[in-house]
């Protein structure tokens, strides 16, 4: 699975829209959307919110960390 998928599996497990999302995360609507779409990737301190909102709401943050480290490293 991308990125991508595993930011918009984590949206939907808590019921939100990218907005709602957004919001949660203290990011842009579009920040969201570029994310979900593939355009672009969240940053370290997008991925610490990210991950605070996992915990928070008891959805597994680890597919995502996973994913966002290899293709940190270029795999």
């Amino acid at each position: 699975m991308n990125l991508s998928d595993e930011i918009r599996i984590i949206r939907q497990r808590a019921f939100l829209t990218q907005d709602a999302f957004a919001k949660a995360l203290n990011v842009a609507f579009s920040t969201v959307n570029r994310w979900e779409s593939g355009k672009t990737r969240p940053n370290l301190t997008a991925m610490k919110q990210i991950k605070l909102f996992c915990e928070k709401n008891n959805i597994p943050f680890d597919s995502l960390e996973n994913v966002w480290l290899c293709q940190s490293k270029g795999e």
